[in-house]
């Protein structure tokens, strides 16, 4: 029995989504043909189910590196080795709005957990084969997406140097979030395989307005569908091996 995540080995799948709202754990669920209540236990809520004949299972982390490197670690423990971030993101560039949804190509290491298991020096990256079913997923659903690189950091309220991140902006820096930083680096460490998408909670400057609730809601319904559609893609791939 694992210490955090109390439940049965064959209660989890190896397909396994993370968001981070527990909340969210519940919606991506819903996508399944059908599902139960696994476990809540230390704040993670766990679900699994089946959807067109895949078992798959979702863990709702709660929010930062920590959490989510200790629940993938048991996850795998019990049989999990390709996971997928549902989560949600603040963006930089001109153009991006409340309600997008960003597939991530890599993520800068702001945050501390990974540095535990990988020097900084070491990308974080997601696998590629769940990054081209994401992307692929997105096309074949006729959700747009935007693929691109942001910032992952463990203090939401820290202080920050003005203009610090301009540069990286400049150089193309799409969303910033919490917790894909550890996912990669955790996966690639453990030769798991994981990705991420996510739904903007905002625009370049503005946090979470509150105006664009809806906007928010319809995104965060398609990068549950987008995840969803390419777990399922990463499964039929696996059977042909």
């Amino acid at each position: 029995m694992e210490w955090h995540i109390k439940c049965d080995e064959k209660e989890i799948s190896r397909y396994v989504f993370t968001p981070g709202d527990q909340a969210r754990a519940k919606k991506i669920a819903e996508h399944f043909d059908e599902y139960h209540l696994v476990i809540e236990s230390r704040g993670y809520t766990v679900y699994s189910g089946v959807y067109k004949g895949i078992p798959m299972t979702v863990c709702g982390t709660g929010m930062g590196g920590p959490v989510v490197a200790i629940g993938i670690e048991e996850l795998a423990h019990m049989g999990a080795n390709t996971f997928i971030r549902v989560g949600s993101c603040g963006v930089f560039q001109k153009g991006q709005k409340t309600g997008d949804v960003v597939i991530a190509s890599g993520t800068v290491r702001a945050g501390g957990t990974a540095n535990a298991y990988l020097p900084p020096i070491f990308p974080a990256v997601p696998h590629f084969q769940v990054l081209r079913a994401l992307v692929e997923a997105g096309e074949e659903l006729g959700i747009p997406t935007t693929v691109g690189i942001g910032i992952a950091g463990d203090a939401f309220y820290a202080p920050r140097e003005e203009g610090a991140r301009d540069p990286m902006i400049g150089a193309g820096l799409v969303f910033v979030e919490m917790e894909s930083d550890t996912l990669f680096v955790v996966s690639s460490y453990r030769g798991w395989r994981s990705g991420t998408v996510l739904a903007s909670d905002g625009e370049p400057g503005v946090t979470k307005p509150e105006n664009k609730e809806a906007d928010f809601r319809t995104g965060e319904q398609n990068s549950i569908k987008v995840a969803v559609h390419a777990m399922w893609k990463i499964a039929q791939q696996d059977m042909k091996k």
